[in-house]
Parts: structure tokens; C-alpha cells; sequence
């Protein structure tokens, strides 16, 4: 029993983690074996990410370090799946907009070759998807005089002036961020954000066609143990952990006052097991959030009070990045009348654990 989920005599025995080395596809790997659950990990060991194979691995799994754009490695590593847990991805917005073709290959090529590869074995188990809070774009706003509104694009010329809100697209008066659903409509506004979306497209797909169950679940803003240390394809957490460790100040871009919602790796990774565990399956998507929303800044400086006196404190840069949205916190209804889950750990005692972990070190520049 980990954190109050069960594998039931219907879930699956075998499982198949893609990415099952990295920073949330690991502690998936370890609630898992802590199930009885035999596990094989696929993992590349991108340089962006790994310098080198990480010494948190639990031997209890069995590994296969390869491509997932390798349809024979794929293959291979299928042989006596029941379920697969599709974790592997590059992440965050990256240097420029060069990254393209590397997120479209590893991410919507490599989940292409996973699937053809699961079509041509027959496998017919549970698959489980780690999409992403991203494919919202914008989250959900509501208007005084128009109710529930989509945003346009933030303008270029407007984050420059220091106009970081959003407004009404009829009206321009200020909106209210909320709570945004999973029926919410998707509209991504990066490349990673985009290449999630397809990964969506392309299991549904699958899972319709080969009469399979998905389960698609919407990470909100990971944070944790085992995340990469100095690199532009992590999250905010690091980058603030990563400054604050080198006795730097964290930077943090526009007024600080974005809207997000923090979550603990550990409830992320149980999410998957209850996924992988539920009776019946539970198909559909599901955001997988804390449900209380903190802002950009309160990580910083919740980070900064945790490294203690003496500290660098925070700076608010007014910079900005086209990619980023303003607002995006995501609700749990569903994911908790549906797969049973709840975040578990407070942010406050998450922040504080992560403020003390190693972070992994990325000794390679990015891969072009």
C-alpha cells in the first residue's frame, strides 16, 4: 500500500515506464515496485536532462536505455506489457525557437513509434499519458459583463509596458482567473504545449482504434526531488532552487503575481498509480493539481524563507516571454470523484523538503 492506493486484481502486473529514469517517471517507477508491480523502464538519458545514468535508480526495475524513436527498441521493450505509462518528453519552453524539430521529434514522433509499436504487438493493456496543463494555453477567465471569455495572445507591445493581466477580448475590462476544467477549450501557445496536444490526439486515436483504455492526465507545475539542475528545459522551481543554491537571487519574470498551481512529484506519481489501478478504468482526462494556486513569486520567495538567513532574495524582472501564459490553475473535481486523488502534500512542507533535496546535475549544453 503507498499513500492509500491499491493495485486491484484487474490492474495491470507488468507495466512499461517511458522516461521511467527521469525526474517524475522515477518516483512513478518507485510507488510501483512499492506495489509489487514489475516495472520496465525505457529511457534515452537525453543529455538535456541526465548527465549520465542517475543514482536514484531502483534496481528492482529492469532498464532499457534507448530511443524511443527506435520502433525495434520499443518493440522490444513491450514484450510482456500489460500497461504502459508514456512519461518520456522534453519539457519547459527550451533556449529558442530552434528547439523545434527536437521537441516534435522526441515528443510526437517518439509517442508516434510508441504507438505503432504497441499496434504491431497487439497490446491491448491500460495506457496512461503524462500530458500537461499547457494545452490550455491561457486558463479559464470569467469577465464581469461577459462571463466566460478566451483570451487573445498576450501583445508584445503590452508585456513590454508592463500590461502583464489579461482583459476581455470585448470589452477590455480586467478578468478573473479560475479554476479551469478539463472540457475547457485547448488552445496551446508554445511548441511544447503544442506537441502535448498531439500526443493526446495520437493516443486517443490509438486507444479508440485498438479498443484500449487512456487516461490522460494534465500536470499542473510539477516540483520535487530529482529535477534537473541549471537547465532552460526545467521548471520554475528549479531555476529558483538552482539560483538560490549558487547564491544567486532568483529571478523572477513579470510582477511575479502569475497564477499557478504547485504539485508536490509525489502526488504526480501517485496519479499515475491510481491510473494505472482504477476499477473500472477511467478513460478521459484529468488535471492533476493541487487545487490551491500559489503565484510565480510565492515560490521564490517560499524557496529563499526555506534556505534560510542569509538567503539572495528574490527579484522581480518585469521580463517576460512570449511562450508563457499568464494565468493557468487547474481544478481536481474530477480527478478526485473519478480516480480518487487528492494532493497530499501541503505546499509550505513541500517546499521546505525541496529546498534541502540535490538537485541532478546536467554536466552537457542542449542537444541541437
Amino acid at each position: 500500500m503507498v499513500s492509500g492506493v491499491r493495485i486491484g486484481s484487474g490492474a495491470p502486473r507488468r507495466v512499461l515506464v517511458t522516461g521511467g529514469a527521469g525526474f517524475i517517471g522515477s518516483h512513478v517507477v518507485d510507488q510501483l515496485l512499492a506495489q509489487g508491480v514489475e516495472v520496465r523502464v525505457l529511457d534515452v538519458l537525453h543529455p538535456d536532462a541526465h548527465g549520465g545514468t542517475p543514482d536514484y535508480l531502483d534496481p528492482r526495475a529492469e532498464y532499457v536505455f534507448g530511443d524511443l524513436r527506435d520502433r525495434e527498441v520499443v518493440e522490444t521493450s513491450l514484450a510482456g506489457i500489460e500497461g504502459v505509462c508514456h512519461q518520456a518528453s522534453m519539457v519547459g519552453l527550451g533556449k529558442d525557437f530552434q528547439d523545434i524539430t527536437a521537441y516534435v521529434s522526441h515528443n510526437d514522433l517518439g509517442t508516434a513509434t510508441l504507438l505503432a509499436a504497441m499496434a504491431r504487438v497487439g497490446f491491448s493493456g491500460r495506457l496512461v499519458l503524462a500530458s500537461s496543463m499547457t494545452v490550455y494555453g491561457e486558463g479559464r477567465y470569467s469577465c464581469s459583463r461577459h462571463g466566460i471569455v478566451l483570451p487573445s495572445p498576450r501583445d508584445a507591445a503590452r508585456l513590454a509596458a508592463g500590461e502583464f493581466d489579461q482583459t476581455c477580448p470585448d470589452c477590455d475590462r480586467a478578468l478573473r482567473p479560475e479554476p479551469i476544467p478539463e472540457d475547457a477549450p485547448l488552445d496551446p501557445r508554445s511548441v511544447y504545449a503544442s506537441t502535448k496536444l498531439h500526443q493526446e490526439h495520437l493516443c486517443r486515436i490509438y486507444a479508440r482504434e485498438r479498443g484500449t483504455s487512456l487516461t490522460v492526465l494534465r500536470y499542473h507545475n510539477a516540483y520535487g526531488p530529482r529535477m534537473p539542475r541549471d537547465t532552460p528545459y526545467a521548471g520554475v522551481a528549479s531555476v529558483f532552487r538552482s539560483a538560490l543554491e549558487a547564491g544567486r537571487e532568483p529571478e523572477v519574470f513579470e510582477d511575479g503575481r502569475q497564477l499557478r498551481d504547485f504539485v508536490h512529484v509525489s502526488d504526480v506519481a501517485r496519479a499515475n498509480v491510481l491510473a494505472l489501478a482504477s476499477d473500472p478504468p477511467a478513460a478521459g482526462e484529468f488535471n492533476v493539481a493541487s487545487g490551491e494556486p500559489h503565484t510565480i513569486a510565492d515560490m521564490a520567495e517560499a524557496l529563499a524563507d526555506a534556505f534560510g538567513r542569509g538567503a539572495p532574495r528574490p527579484r522581480v524582472t518585469g521580463a517576460f516571454r512570449l511562450g508563457d501564459v499568464r494565468h493557468v490553475i487547474g481544478s481536481p473535481e474530477r480527478a478526485c470523484r473519478v480516480l480518487g486523488f487528492r494532493a497530499s502534500v501541503p505546499f509550505a512542507e513541500g517546499v521546505r523538503e525541496f529546498a534541502r533535496t540535490s538537485l541532478r546535475p546536467i554536466p552537457h549544453g542542449p542537444e541541437r
